[in-house]
């Protein structure tokens, strides 16, 4: 005779089923779209002298993912930053989703500080160095300062900077320590940091899972942070201040 009582464990069944099948269709999208719009980036990268173009290839690519994960992304605070000066953004880091939602919704003209690992996958690499895309090697103190000065190159040009200043993304959700690098950075080019908090995308793909549980995500673009006047011994403060505005943003304070 079946027990009522496992009722509710077998009609969660659908549900698990439905959601497996979803992440499936996600992921084929992803492949398909990565190895797509990474041609295109390449393609386009031959016949520009800037990033420009590549990188509203990768916004269509960040927002093609979106959409097959049917998520709603909602930006605030784009009123408090002039779009066309130079910043270095920086932004807490939940979940792989995190780098769609700011390529795909910040429109804005920047450039990825990512970890090196990500320009050794084929094709996808070197769509990120046509783009302009700089690797830096954390394991390499030497290549991580040359990383920085070409990142200050960079900012000199009139490109903005994006950073995830945890560094990786965070196991829990909640912010982590960040790193001292981009701060440097910011100190050493004069100017000013943005500080962004997204809300939502870890309930999406919590790290070290593979499940996707489509969530709105909600972006904040805080008050920039004025790095004029500051030095090096400076940094920690101004970790402190940005950090503060990211928790902010979170609702954490």
């Amino acid at each position: 005779m079946l027990n009522p009582s496992s009722a509710p464990e077998r009609g969660g069944e659908p549900k698990a089923f439905i959601t497996l099948m979803r992440t499936a269709a996600i992921y084929v999208w992803v492949i398909f779209s990565t190895l797509f719009f990474s041609v295109l980036a390449i393609a386009t990268s031959l016949v520009t002298r800037t990033g420009n173009p590549v990188h509203r290839v990768g916004r269509m690519w960040s927002r093609s993912i979106l959409a097959a994960s049917g998520i709603q992304v909602v930006v605030s605070g784009l009123e408090r930053i002039d779009r066309a000066r130079p910043y270095i953004f920086m932004s807490n880091h939940q979940s792989n989703f995190d780098i769609p939602v700011l390529l795909g919704h910040l429109p804005i003209q920047f450039r990825w500080l990512a970890k090196a690992e990500l320009f050794k996958i084929p094709v996808f690499g070197r769509a990120m160095r046509g783009a302009g895309y700089i690797s830096i090697d954390r394991a390499d103190r030497e290549a991580a300062f040359k990383s920085l000065e070409h990142a200050s190159e960079t900012i000199r040009k009139g490109a903005a900077i994006m950073i995830f200043p945890e560094g990786t993304r965070s196991l829990d959700g909640t912010l982590k320590p960040f790193k001292k690098g981009g701060f440097v950075l910011a100190v050493d080019a004069g100017v000013p940091i943005v500080p962004v908090a997204i809300r939502g995308t870890h309930a999406i793909m919590p790290k070290r899972t593979w499940i996707i549980r489509p969530r709105d995500v909600a972006v904040d673009v805080g008050e920039p942070i004025d790095t004029s006047g500051c030095t090096r011994a400076d940094k920690e403060a101004l970790m402190e201040r940005v950090r503060a505005a990211i928790r902010r943003g979170l609702g954490e304070c």
